[in-house]
């Protein structure tokens, strides 16, 4: 499989990840982005161990902007980004039904349920739930569908998915919360933003999206 890598330095590596390829998994039969990462980074540097960090996730079916870490330092100053605003997090979404408000910010309570690999909204108080916060822009419709632009100010297991279904809005493709079958589930992480963790320079990258 060919590597899709938008930018490449000393420290990081920005690519973009195909839908159908886990981020890392425990199946070393299968690929992975941080198998053939580290067998890109072996090639350019055969006698050295490679070293990268993995810094935010996309969900197997998801295609997206992915940033990873090729050193200790840049995972640090990474990994401190992820809770400011500066790491900036967008999705679009093509949505199975339009929602009644065509912008608004969603929080939820989730959690998560590893022996299904899902996640739902539950109340405060449940134990083990997490604190859930998006913002949607609905930015074309129909009378069916619609696309949704989506900012992530947390980062919940399939959160994206789940707050859109629990709206009435499940994502096209989504057959696992209520959404229409798909060729593809019809959620990509089109464009990520955040500041160089070592010259602390403002980067932004966006993935075309036909949609």
């Amino acid at each position: 499989m060919k590597l899709n890598i938008l930018y490449e330095d000393n420290e990081i590596i920005i690519c973009i990840k195909p839908a159908g390829i886990a981020v890392q998994n425990n199946n070393i039969s299968a690929p992975d982005m941080v198998s053939l990462l580290k067998n890109h980074l072996h090639k350019s540097a055969p006698n050295k161990q490679p070293y990268l960090a993995v810094i935010h996730r996309l969900d197997q079916p998801v295609t997206g902007i992915l940033v990873f870490a090729k050193t200790k330092n840049a995972a640090a100053g990474l990994n401190r980004q992820l809770t400011s605003a500066c790491f900036g997090k967008h999705y679009l979404a093509h949505l199975s039904q339009v929602p009644d408000i065509d912008e608004a910010d969603l929080t939820d309570y989730m959690i998560r349920d590893g022996r299904t690999n899902t996640s739902r909204i539950c109340a405060k108080d449940v134990p083990g739930a997490k604190e859930a916060r998006l913002h949607y822009k609905i930015i074309k419709k129909d009378d069916l569908t619609a696309i949704a632009d989506i900012s992530l100010d947390t980062g919940r297991h399939h959160q994206i998915r789940v707050q859109m279904a629990h709206l009435g809005c499940p994502i096209l493709g989504d057959i696992k919360y209520g959404g229409p079958a798909s060729e593809q589930l019809q959620l990509f992480a089109y464009r990520l933003t955040f500041k160089h963790p070592i010259t602390n320079k403002d980067l932004d990258f966006v993935l075309e999206v036909p949609l």
